[in-house]
C-alpha cells in the first residue's frame, strides 16, 4: 500500500531510531498552509529528554515535500530542511513549550513569504527576547546540523533537520565578529547538543571563550560576515543608490558595521530585496557584481556617515547614496 505521505514517513523513520516506541506530544494545523492556512508547518513534534540534560527535541514538518514532489529540483525536498529545536526542560515538565512551536511557524512563515532560506551558519537578530513572557538575554538564533538526526535521503529527495539554536546579545555580537559556526562550536563545549536554555548566562563572560574568538577574528582576514537583514533590499534612484532597512533591524547592524568596517572586514547584508557586499575602501563607490549583489565600498566619512544616519526616515549618506530607514 503507497502512503499518502512519503516525505512525512521518512521524518518519522529517522526519528524512530532515536525514539523507538515513543509516542511524542503533536499539534497539527487545522487548515493546512497549502489550502490557505497560516501556519506553513503542517505539523510540530515534541519529545520530552531527559538525557544528556532535559530538554524537548522539537521537530517541525512542512519544509520539505512530505506528501507529493512538486519541485523540480529532484536532489531535494522543498526547502531542503525541517527545522528542529532544542529548548531546556525542568525536571518532571509535562507540557511542551508552544513559544517554541510559534517560534518555528514564524521562522517557516519568513521562509515562504520571502524565498530566503536558512543552511548552517546562518543567523539573525530576533530583535526581542525569543519568548516575550520570559526574562531572558536570548534574543538571537543561529542554524546548525541537529547534532543526532543529521540528513537523510527521502522519496522526494535529501531532507537536513536544521537545529534552531538561542543565543544571548553578547554572543550574537560575537558571531557579528566572527562566524556562527565558531561561536557555536564554543557553545556545543559548555551545552550539550546545543540545548537553548532561556536562563543561562552568555558564554562570552568566560575569558577563554572571549580569547576564542578574538583568535577566530583575527584568523578570518577578509571572508565577509554575512548578516541576514529582515526588511533589507536596494535600488538604484536618479544615478544613485538607496539602501532600505526597517527600523528594529537597524541596532544590530550600527554595531556589524561599526565593529567591521573600520577592521578591515567585509559585511554581507541578504534580505528579500537584495544582497549588498560592503567594504571599507578610500572612498565611496558603488557596483553591481556577479548574482547581483551590491558591491558598495566606504570611506571613513562615508561609514560615520550611514551609521549616524540608520534612523527612521530618509537621508542622503554621501553624493549618490541614501538610506531610507521604515
Amino acid at each position: 500500500m503507497t502512503s499518502d505521505a512519503p516525505g512525512w514517513d521518512a521524518i518519522d523513520a529517522r526519528l524512530g531510531e532515536f525514539y523507538p516506541g515513543v509516542e511524542p506530544q503533536h499539534f497539527g494545523t487545522l487548515h493546512r498552509f497549502a489550502l490557505g492556512g497560516p501556519d506553513p508547518l503542517d505539523g510540530i513534534s515534541f519529545y520530552a529528554r531527559d538525557e544528556p540534560v532535559p530538554h524537548w527535541h522539537i521537530i517541525g514538518y512542512g519544509m520539505s515535500e512530505l506528501y507529493a514532489k512538486e519541485t523540480d529540483n529532484a536532489e531535494e525536498s522543498g526547502w531542503g530542511f525541517e527545522f528542529t529545536f532544542r529548548v531546556a526542560r525542568s525536571p518532571g515538565e509535562s507540557e511542551p513549550p508552544i513559544w517554541a512551536a510559534n517560534l518555528l511557524q514564524n521562522l517557516a512563515r519568513y521562509v515562504f513569504s520571502s524565498g530566503n532560506w536558512f543552511e548552517p551558519g546562518h543567523h539573525m537578530n530576533a530583535n526581542g527576547p525569543l519568548r516575550l513572557d520570559h526574562p531572558t538575554e536570548m534574543t538571537a538564533l543561529a542554524f546548525t546540523e541537529d547534532p543526532e538526526l543529521g540528513t537523510i535521503d527521502t522519496p522526494h529527495g535529501r531532507l537536513q533537520f536544521l537545529q534552531v539554536v538561542g543565543l544571548t546579545g553578547e554572543e550574537y555580537t560575537a558571531v557579528q565578529q566572527w562566524d556562527a559556526n565558531g561561536v557555536l562550536g564554543l557553545l556545543a563545549q559548555r551545552q550539550s547538543l546545543l540545548v537553548t536554555d532561556l536562563d543561562r548566562a552568555s558564554i562570552t563572560s568566560d575569558p577563554a571563550v572571549r580569547a576564542a574568538v578574538e583568535a577566530g577574528v583575527a584568523a578570518a582576514g577578509s571572508t565577509p560576515v554575512w548578516l541576514l537583514v529582515d526588511g533589507f533590499g536596494w535600488s538604484r534612484e536618479g544615478g544613485g543608490v538607496v539602501l532600505r532597512f526597517k527600523g528594529g533591524t537597524v541596532d544590530g547592524l550600527v554595531r556589524a558595521i561599526q565593529d567591521l568596517l573600520p577592521a578591515g572586514r567585509r559585511l554581507l547584508l541578504e534580505g528579500d530585496g537584495g544582497k549588498a557586499l560592503l567594504s571599507a575602501g578610500p572612498g565611496l563607490s558603488a557596483a553591481e557584481g556577479d548574482g547581483g549583489v551590491l558591491e558598495l565600498s566606504l570611506g571613513p566619512e562615508a561609514v560615520a556617515s550611514l551609521v549616524a544616519g540608520l534612523t527612521p526616515g530618509r537621508r542622503v549618506i554621501a553624493a549618490g547614496l541614501a538610506v531610507e530607514v521604515s
